[in-house]
């Protein structure tokens, strides 16, 4: 008789299940019946037509869905202000259409004069989409079809990011229902267009993961053509490449990324010098921009009539700060035990810019939760956090509804509120960044690395050895690339 192997797929590993590795979501599903059974082999045996991925599929369409029901009033009486604030409904995208010239027809970076706020790539997509709007100047209905349009392009980037979340987590791709179902992209995704560059930056990061250096760059250059936040990663990289001596890595993925930006951005800086450099300049010389720590400080100095701060001086402050958080971020990368994880230093320095930048749109917060998912998937946490964002999200507004209605404070959100709901959306990410760094200095409390043995983002540095880390207690046995130890 011919001997009968094995089939191949019973060496696949188990996928980690929610529901049992979860202590919040476990309590949650005794209201279906418990969680998982032990005998179950998730990953192992065919779950059917519903596979993870198709399931994270469905969930992020309904999130879509119902992010386009927050916008449901405005989508029906129109965007104008003050309405379009009480009714927590406010996109740039109406906004832009009228009053930057894309219903007329001006092209950003293209039409001579033209002056859009926004990096070139988030220009071009501005402009695309405008021409796939029917008919000819700024009416209602085409104010409408232009949100439609960017609100479903959207949708599709959002289910991008989600696949590409799941397939950099190995063994756990069901963290990534947490951007599928993200409360914080549920109101804020359609705000803006930053959904775009958060999908450059995790498909750089899934073919980062895979160590298809090249491609990731390229990903991660277009991202930042279109945001510049994307760009922090390679601060990371450089952090990991140092502790680890594969300094090609980082080289290798910069230079892509350099060239992808350039590529991008060279023709229109030819092109339009003057419509080019407009976003370099309008971010310099703008204000502290609403929910920022900046903008917080200035409304209670204006109630206790202190100084306020210009913008010259925020610039300042802002960068100083971000600089010795970064700092205080390598020292962190440099001494822990064990080298820190792609994912949780890409949120740190992501983080720390959100709350030293003085700027802080409601929108931001989509930037941080495919990181977290990556970074620090527990749902406890999770849902506390957006949570407070969404509390944040609804006080902006509110006071917004204010200032553009220029009534009593009586009828609206007063200014200690609003400062108040700053303040915990601040004080909420930071304690997302101690835990991470908790989780960094002590691993056992670090929920993937229970089921990965190293970094499942980290590409080339996943199971690399350490060539530099640095023992601040004990300096003699810091690793140093030229020995051993220092006191070899």
């Amino acid at each position: 008789m011919q001997e009968t192997k094995p089939p191949a797929h019973r060496r696949r590993p188990r996928l980690v299940v929610p529901s049992r590795s979860d202590l919040l979501l476990r309590n949650f599903t005794e209201l279906i019946g418990g969680p998982l059974g032990s005998r179950s082999a998730p990953g192992i045996v065919s779950p059917g037509a519903f596979t993870v991925e198709r399931v994270l599929i469905i969930m992020t369409v309904l999130a879509a869905l119902a992010g386009i029901v927050v916008k449901g009033y405005c989508r029906v009486n129109g965007w104008e202000s003050p309405s379009q604030f009480y009714s927590t409904c406010y996109s740039d995208f109406p906004e832009l259409f009228r009053n930057r010239g894309l219903g007329e027809g001006t092209f950003p970076f293209i039409s001579q004069g033209s002056m859009f706020e926004y990096p070139v790539l988030m220009g071009l997509i501005a402009g695309i989409t405008a021409l796939m709007v029917p008919g000819e100047g700024v009416s209602d209905a085409r104010i409408l079809g232009y949100f439609d349009v960017n609100a479903t392009l959207i949708a599709a980037v959002w289910i991008v990011t989600v696949l590409a979340t799941a397939r950099m987590t190995r063994r756990r791709p069901w963290d990534a229902a947490m951007v599928a179902l993200a409360p914080g992209i549920v109101l804020a995704g359609t705000i803006n267009w930053d959904m775009w560059a958060v999908g450059f930056l995790a498909l750089g990061m899934y073919f980062f993961s895979r160590e298809r250096l090249v491609l990731a760059g390229v990903l991660i250059g277009l991202g930042t053509a279109t945001k510049l936040y994307p760009v922090l990663i390679f601060g990371a990289i450089l952090l990991l490449a140092l502790r680890t001596g594969r300094i090609r890595t980082f080289l290798v993925t910069a230079a892509a990324a350099a060239v992808s930006w350039l590529a991008v951005n060279v023709p229109f800086a030819a092109m339009n010098p003057s419509g080019w450099k407009y976003f370099y300049q309008f971010t310099e010389d703008r204000p502290a921009g609403y929910s920022s720590l900046w903008f917080a400080y200035n409304l209670v100095a204006a109630r206790l009539r202190w100084k306020g701060l210009d913008a010259e001086t925020i610039n300042s402050l802002a960068l100083n700060l971000f600089v010795l958080a970064c700092v205080a971020i390598a020292v962190v990368a440099l001494t822990a035990s064990r080298r820190p994880r792609l994912a949780q230093l890409v949120f740190l320095i992501v983080a720390a810019f959100i709350l030293t930048n003085k700027v802080y749109s409601p929108q931001f917060v989509i930037w941080l939760i495919p990181l977290l998912a990556l970074a620090r998937p527990r749902w406890r946490d999770f849902l506390i956090w957006q949570g407070i964002e969404g509390l944040h999200w609804a006080a902006v507004w509110m006071y917004l509804g204010q200032v553009t209605s220029g009534g009593s404070s009586q009828h609206n959100i007063d200014m200690p509120y609003y400062v108040l709901a700053v303040a915990a959306h601040m004080l909420a990410t930071a304690y997302l960044m101690v835990r991470v760094v908790w989780d960094i200095y002590d691993p056992v409390y670090d929920p993937v690395r229970r089921q990965d043995p190293d970094d499942p983002q980290g590409g080339p540095f996943d199971g690399a050895p350490d060539t530099l880390r640095i023992n601040l207690r004990r300096p003699l046995e810091s690793l140093f690339p030229w020995g051993a130890k220092a006191n070899a």
